[in-house]
């Protein structure tokens, strides 16, 4: 198999494993390798989350089960629905143990204390401090303003904290109000209590429990934060906003992510830690995902690639240049990236101004980037480096049909293949230095494969051969009637007919027809990729570069 590395912006954490559901996932806790989530029919499902596998289903509550928290001994599971009731459910047998009745209003957040002695259920107007044995509800904590999220704290099991409008207030458990109090709207404990991360709008900040002294402050993209929760090891905090979870290291910190996990197409519903190298994540578009932390993994078939938000602009190019060890990408803003081949990470950034062409190559030509795209009817030329322009040339093309650009692999000259011509420029003097038209009924718009060589470029044609074209002399490209197929061509296979499913995209020799790799998932990708013979770069609507390296299956 091939071993496969990606790229892009700051570090984004790869999915090992997805488990769905066939419907929405709305609640969820985790303990121990043992998950449990909750869906709209009142069902609950508990899952092994080594294995996937499911172990029990816990079906009493008549409506949307809305919480869930396990014990700390993880014996027991407490679940909270819209059918206004409290169950105590039996973690081995799936029984449930009590249900308590007394809530007017769905019941969104639960807790248990850690001597697993009381319930602490809220609504959005009141809380209820329940005890276990006796299903007595010992108080009714009204609230002034919208309740968030309660649970007993950490730091001294008889109290309670809620979350109110927006600030965290703590109670005892006769119901009566205790300092301090906290701006924010989400609260966090770290699991040896010492630090808590609080959420307050955009600005996230780890403070100690002690003192209240900010340890560590970050930054949110919006204020949609769902769900907080540290690693085991106290070291990483993870978010989840909409979509989206980020993670953070507090020994490390600056303001923005360290890991950024992107798959979901719903809002996430749950966040959880299974170690310090691993998070889990539920959803609403039914499923569970497995999220690696840390260093990107080299194994094959590295990435979930499911439906993925497009939160960075796409990718419109990327280019290979692997003598440099480097793959290079261009995205819709006009942002150029260089990214190590064999890790992954992003080298060097480069703001350049072609924007929003999607014809557009990068190549590194001399030791320079130099940067072509096509716009208002000119091949625009920019050094990178010299943060210039070189030159501009006047290449109109009637109508708006297929196009590409592409620098030749020395360097020399600059390519524009569209349904009409290819044509060759000069990088260094602008002049127009070969042309070649298609024969007489060939379609170039069908083409499934190009590359370039030296001076040479090769255009596969669905449904036929390979051909190519070596523009080294001047004004007489001359075609080569012997085109090399020793090696495969590699690129994504095409499309399957039925449309309305959803097929894993396959890699395969576009020549024989043969499929070679499959990744997982769906994916949105861009359909221009490269391949040199042994490695594979293409990019993705949503931001980011996959690099496969198959040397193993294809040694020189």
């Amino acid at each position: 198999m091939p071993r496969v590395v990606k790229g892009a912006e700051a570090e984004w954490g790869t999915c090992s494993r997805t488990v769905s559901f066939g419907e929405s996932v709305y609640a969820f806790s985790y303990w121990n390798n043992t998950i449990a989530v909750g869906f709209f029919e009142g069902e609950i499902i508990i899952l092994d989350a080594t294995t996937g596998r499911q172990m029990a289903t816990l079906d009493e509550h008549f409506d949307q089960v809305m919480c869930l928290t396990f014990s700390s001994d993880g014996k027991s599971l407490v679940s909270g629905s819209r059918d206004e009731t409290v169950n105590l459910w039996d973690v081995q047998t799936g029984g449930i143990i009590k249900t308590f009745h007394g809530h007017v209003h769905c019941v969104w957040s639960v807790s248990i204390s850690a001597d697993c002695t009381m319930i602490a259920s809220g609504s959005h107007v009141n809380i209820h401090l329940w005890d276990i044995q006796t299903q007595e509800c010992l108080c009714i904590i009204e609230s002034e303003d919208y309740l968030g999220p309660v649970s007993f704290s950490p730091t001294d099991p008889q109290h309670i904290i809620s979350i109110s409008g927006k600030k965290v207030q703590q109670w005892d458990v006769n119901g009566h109000q205790i300092p301090p109090t906290y701006d924010g709207t989400h609260i966090a404990f770290s699991p040896d209590h010492t630090q808590f991360a609080l959420c307050n709008g955009e600005v996230v900040t780890v403070q100690s429990s002690d003192s209240g002294a900010i340890m560590a402050e970050f930054h949110v993209a919006n204020r949609n934060i769902g769900y907080w929760c540290f690693s085991p090891d106290g070291r990483l905090v993870a978010a989840a906003d909409d979509r989206t979870a980020y993670v953070w290291d507090i020994t490390n910190s600056g303001p923005h992510p360290n890991q950024t996990f992107v798959g979901h197409t719903f809002d996430i519903t749950g966040l959880a830690f299974s170690s310090p190298s691993s998070l889990i994540s539920a959803s609403k578009d039914n499923s569970v995902k497995f999220w690696k932390i840390g260093a990107l993994s080299t194994g094959p078939v590295t990435t979930d690639l499911g439906p993925t938000p497009p939160t960075l602009p796409w990718i419109y190019s990327v280019s290979l240049q692997a003598s440099a060890g480097i793959a290079i990408s261009c995205d819709a803003e006009g942002m150029v990236k260089t990214w190590d081949i064999s890790t992954g990470l992003c080298k060097e950034s480069f703001q350049t101004s072609a924007k929003y062409s999607p014809w557009v190559d990068v190549q590194s030509v001399d030791g320079q980037l130099i940067i072509v795209w096509y716009q208002d009817d000119k091949i625009h030329i920019w050094d990178i480096n010299k943060d210039e322009f070189l030159r501009t040339v006047d290449a109109p093309v009637s109508g708006y049909g297929y196009k590409q650009l592409r620098i030749s692999g020395d360097g020399s000259k600059v390519f524009c293949l569209t349904e009409e011509s290819i044509r060759a420029w000069s990088m260094h003097t602008g002049e127009l230095v070969g042309k070649v038209e298609p024969e007489l009924g060939q379609k170039w718009y069908l083409i499934s494969h190009l590359q370039t060589y030296d001076s040479r470029i090769q255009i596969q044609f669905e449904n036929s051969s390979p051909q190519e074209w070596d523009f080294s002399i001047s004004g007489s490209p001359i075609q080569l009637s012997d085109v090399s197929t020793k090696r495969p061509l590699l690129d994504f296979m095409d499309d399957p007919p039925d449309t309305t499913k959803s097929y894993p995209p396959q890699i395969g020799d576009i020549v024989t027809g043969k499929e070679v790799f499959q990744l997982s998932g769906e994916s949105q990708r861009n359909k221009e990729v490269r391949w040199d013979g042994r490695y594979f770069v293409t990019g993705y609507q949503s931001g980011e570069v996959l690099i496969f390296d198959f040397h193993h299956m294809y040694p020189q």
